[in-house]
C-alpha cells in the first residue's frame, strides 16, 4: 500500500508539470500569436517565402495546440491515477508516447534548421527589400508590420536604410522611418539615417536563439513525459492488485 501511494504521488506530480507545462505554452502561445506582427510578420508579404521561415512565423499557433493537448494529458493522467483507471492510465501512456516521438523529431528538426536559419533569411533578402520598397507607405498593414519589426529589434529595414529608397513613404516626404533614426532630430534624412543596421542580423539571433530555446524545452519536457510513462505503467501493473 505504501509503495502504491508512493507510485500515485509521483504520477500526481508528473502530471501536474506536464499540465502547468501546457498552461503556461499555452500562454506563451497566445501572447506569440496576438504579438506576430511585430516580428517575423512580414514573412507574410514575400512571396515563395521558405516553408521554413513561414512555418515559423506561425510558431503562436503551434504552441497554442500543444500547451493545450499537454495540459490535457496532465489531467487524464490525473484523472487515471484518483480513479485507478487501467483504461485511463494505458491511454495516457499511449498519448504521452506519442507525444514523445513528436517532440524528439521536433527537437531534432529545430538542432538541424538552427544553423541554416541565416541562410534562409539572406536568401530572401531581395525580396524583402523589394516589398519595403513598393509597399511601405502605401499599404497600411504591410507599414505597420515593418513599423513594429523596427521598433522592437531597434534596427533600420531589412539590410539598411536604403531599402526605403523609391518607397511610397520615402517619394512622398523624402524621409526615412523615425526608426531610422534613433537620436532626437526633427528630420530623419539620409545624413541621419547613414550608418544605421538593418533587421537581417538581428532576426538571424532572434531566429536562432528561439529554435535552441524550443528544442531545449521539447527535450526537458520528453523527459518528464518519460518518467511520467515509468510511472503510468508500475501503476497499471498494481492497479486491481
Amino acid at each position: 500500500m505504501c509503495c502504491k501511494g508512493f507510485i500515485k504521488t509521483m504520477m500526481f506530480i508528473f502530471n501536474g508539470v506536464i499540465f502547468l507545462a501546457g498552461v503556461v505554452l499555452l500562454a506563451v502561445g497566445i501572447w506569440v500569436s496576438v504579438d506576430r506582427m511585430s516580428l517575423l510578420g512580414f514573412l507574410d508579404n514575400i512571396d515563395n517565402a521558405p516553408p521554413e521561415l513561414a512555418q515559423l512565423a506561425n510558431i503562436g499557433y503551434v504552441l497554442i495546440a500543444v500547451g493545450v493537448f499537454l495540459a490535457l494529458v496532465g489531467f487524464l493522467g490525473c484523472c487515471g491515477a484518483i480513479q485507478e483507471s487501467r483504461c485511463m492510465l494505458l491511454s495516457f501512456f499511449i498519448i504521452v508516447l506519442i507525444i514523445f516521438i513528436v517532440e524528439v523529431a521536433a527537437a531534432i528538426f529545430l538542432f538541424v534548421f538552427q544553423p541554416v536559419a541565416e541562410k534562409l533569411l539572406e536568401d530572401i533578402g531581395q525580396q524583402v527589400s523589394k516589398s519595403i520598397s513598393d509597399k511601405y507607405g502605401a499599404d497600411e498593414r504591410f507599414t505597420g508590420v515593418w513599423n513594429n519589426t523596427m521598433d522592437e529589434l531597434r534596427r533600420c529595414g531589412y539590410n539598411n536604410y536604403t531599402d526605403f529608397m523609391g518607397s511610397p513613404f520615402f517619394e512622398e516626404l523624402s524621409l526615412y522611418p523615425e526608426m531610422c533614426c534613433r537620436v532626437n532630430i526633427t528630420r530623419c534624412d539620409q545624413s541621419a539615417a547613414n550608418g544605421t543596421v538593418g533587421c537581417f542580423k538581428a532576426l538571424v539571433t532572434l531566429v536562432e536563439e528561439n529554435a535552441i530555446l524550443l528544442a531545449g524545452v521539447a527535450i526537458g519536457i520528453a523527459v518528464l513525459e518519460i518518467a511520467a510513462m515509468v510511472v503510468s505503467m508500475v501503476l497499471y501493473k498494481t492497479v486491481g492488485k
